[in-house]
């Protein structure tokens, strides 16, 4: 299958999932391709969790989210802690 192909079945698929957001699709699969991370921000219902979930079951990779709270440090996201 050329790469071509398979972008357009993902982005067809995704678009089908999340109705109205092709921006959104064209972003995070232009963001997977090359191997970058995203910052997804938004209101409460604009399906920000629900695209990254399908992404990552239509390319069969593993799902993982942040919530970004006030109080988030970086171990929060990294998992390290230094004990003093």
């Amino acid at each position: 299958m050329k790469p071509q192909t398979a972008f357009q079945q993902i982005s067809d698929a995704m678009n089908a999932a999340i109705i109205g957001q092709e921006s959104v699709v064209e972003r995070l699969l232009i963001a997977f391709l090359a191997d970058g991370h995203v910052l997804m921000e938004g209101l409460p219902g604009v399906a920000k969790t629900r695209s990254i979930k399908t992404l990552g079951r239509l390319v069969d990779s593993e799902f993982r989210r942040v919530q970004f709270t006030p109080d988030l440090l970086p171990s929060d996201v990294t998992g390290s802690e230094i004990y003093r």
